[in-house]
């Protein structure tokens, strides 16, 4: 599909913010490569977007590989499919290969690849000219390794290679994609399965420090450019087994950007905030290294401890299993208003017959500020074979 200059616009406005910026009422943190924090997993998407803790599935590189060396196949594939806005367009979307393959009882190596692509955007001086056809995208290449440190515990590092092609060409500058390199270190926990009175359970908790790495920049000014999307989630799950046919598992996740606050705009002598004083805190904003950026997002935001609790997002989520052969999935996701406004419900399904597993899930806003993933299905398609591992 061809589209016009003012959509290709539209477009990057929602799916990618090129620069910090200062709001000084909201200070809403933005960071280069935001299609990292887009979940294509359909389980996850139906969960309210948890993944850190609930159980291991072939998507795990996302939300948390240390859960690799819990899963029970030798191997495992999968394949996934997000429209991305879609009121606006029918060819921009997010898809996403996985590999992960269990080398033995402890440990596992995983790969992914992610593809954001922008669809055919055709571009125009004028009205009359003949219109140029770009394909703007963005891409992320990930390995990752996951080790048991004991029967309940296991820890996993990952590598993050990413690519980012958004510049338009023309006569006059350089339309060379950005690179990037990030790495995540992730924790899980899964205990052994608990007799209580009427039901049996297990406990699985997980946490995950992810794309943490130098700034991302598009040109060769070393000022101009933008943090990773390093984020932080943790999470907690219980499962209810009441029996062979019946399982239940609750979630919570929170997340939190490891990225710095803007910066608060400092008046000027007459008391005035000016473009001159907004471009300054920019710049200073800028000048934050990436290693001290991690640190300084946990108290440096100028509303106090206030708004630093404002930045944690969190999400509730449960899956129904029966027969371990149908599941249905429901959440919910919340941000605070002042950082961001996403908000949401969602519901998820899943279909498992002999080795496959397809999952679906849909995304219903309940927030005031329209979401890119509104009234879009989400698909996922796993396949897992080989040899069966048990954790116990």
């Amino acid at each position: 599909m061809k589209k016009t200059y003012l959509v290709f616009i539209s477009v990057l406005t929602f799916a990618y913010s090129y620069a910090q910026y200062y709001d000084p009422q909201s200070r809403v943190i933005t960071t280069g490569v935001p299609f990292l924090l887009i979940n294509a997993d359909a389980r996850a998407a139906g969960m309210g977007d948890i993944g850190a803790a609930s159980t291991a599935d072939v998507y795990s590189q996302q939300h948390n590989p240390a859960k690799y060396a819990f899963a029970e196949d030798e191997h495992g594939v999968g394949i996934s499919y997000t429209p991305y806005l879609t009121n606006i367009a029918n060819d921009i979307s997010l898809s996403q290969l996985n590999y992960y393959y269990k080398i033995n009882e402890r440990s596992a190596f995983a790969t992914s690849l992610r593809y954001f692509g922008l669809g055919d955007i055709e571009l125009r001086d004028t009205y009359e000219d003949v219109g140029r056809v770009v394909r703007p995208n963005e891409l992320a290449f990930d390995v990752s390794y996951s080790l048991k440190l004991d029967q309940k515990f296991s820890m996993a590092v990952a590598g993050r290679y990413i690519r980012s092609s958004l510049k338009v060409p023309n006569g006059n500058n350089d339309a060379s994609a950005a690179n990037a390199f990030a790495f995540d270190i992730a924790a899980y926990y899964q205990s052994e399965e608990i007799a209580y009175r009427n039901f049996n359970g297990r406990w699985r908790a997980g946490l995950t420090l992810q794309n943490m790495g130098p700034k991302i920049a598009y040109d060769d000014d070393k000022t101009n450019e933008d943090f990773l999307p390093a984020n932080m989630k943790l999470g907690v799950g219980f499962d209810f087994i009441f029996d062979e046919q019946n399982k239940i598992t609750a979630l919570g996740q929170i997340n939190k950007l490891l990225v710095p606050t803007p910066l608060e705009v400092k008046p000027n002598a007459n008391g005035d905030i000016t473009p001159t004083e907004i471009q300054a805190a920019n710049q200073a904003y800028k000048e934050i290294g990436w290693v001290s950026g991690i640190f300084k997002s946990f108290t440096d935001a100028p509303g106090g401890f206030s708004e630093k609790m404002k930045e944690l997002s969190w999400s509730l989520g449960a899956e129904y299993w029966y027969q371990d052969s149908f599941a249905f999935r429901a959440g919910y996701y919340n941000e605070n208003v002042a950082k961001g406004a996403r908000q949401y419900a969602t519901i998820g399904a899943g279909f498992k017959y002999n080795i496959a597993r397809v999952d679906v899930s849909y995304l219903f806003s309940t927030s005031n500020v329209r979401n890119p993933l509104e009234n879009t299905l989400r698909f996922s398609l796993t396949l897992n074979f080989g040899d069966k591992y048990t954790n116990y």
